[in-house]
């Protein structure tokens, strides 16, 4: 009897260790970035041309770079892409794709991110298009994305496409999926990045 005692405080002993190791209590906080950070995430993604690139379109380059002060906050970006040609005159659609896979270029980043089952141009990772002034693209904005919790754009692709994005009125249901933006130019994978200061 004396050692079933035992062997029930060793399993409750071992039980609150579970219960207050620091692990348990980092994952309650989020990851360790949170707290060193005063809660705002950063998250950067380095635009390549895709490996699958018919001849003759334009080699982008460039990077997509994201902030988040926290969970509810505005999910702010800034593109800074180059490689358009110049004078170029047409509006280049940019949107955050389901995967970050690009074993086969950008194709292999399947469809828009869209969590929330919607219509384009409803996805939350449905930036708009862009004229390039110069080849270049320079633009801020606020998007709908988030870096926090199950809906995180973390890991997740950035696609320039060569085309005007339609927003899904182009009448057909490829506008409602992808606004009939034409061939996938230049990809990358979100990943979590340091604060630039």
């Amino acid at each position: 009897m004396a050692n079933y005692y035992r062997y029930l405080l060793l399993m409750v002993l071992c039980g609150c260790h579970t219960c207050f190791s620091d692990d348990s209590i980092q994952n309650e906080m989020g990851p360790l970035e949170l707290t060193e950070n005063n809660g705002t995430l950063y998250a950067t993604c380095r635009m390549r041309p895709n490996s699958k690139l018919p001849t003759g379109m334009p080699k982008i380059y460039g990077q997509v770079m994201f902030k988040q002060a926290h969970a509810g906050g505005n999910l702010s970006v800034v593109i800074n892409l180059h490689g358009f040609p110049a004078p170029d005159g047409q509006h280049r659609a940019i949107h955050i794709h389901q995967y970050g896979d690009l074993s086969e270029g950008c194709s292999s980043t399947g469809g828009h991110y869209n969590p929330l089952s919607v219509n384009h141009p409803d996805h939350p990772g449905d930036f708009g298009h862009f004229l390039p002034l110069n080849g270049k693209i320079r633009q801020t904005l606020d998007s709908d994305a988030t870096l926090f919790g199950g809906p995180s754009v973390l890991g997740r692709s950035v696609v320039v496409r060569a085309k005007e994005d339609d927003l899904g009125l182009g009448g057909d249901a490829g506008s409602l999926l992808h606004g009939n933006a034409g061939e996938r130019l230049a990809c990358c994978v979100i990943g979590m990045a340091r604060p630039k200061h």
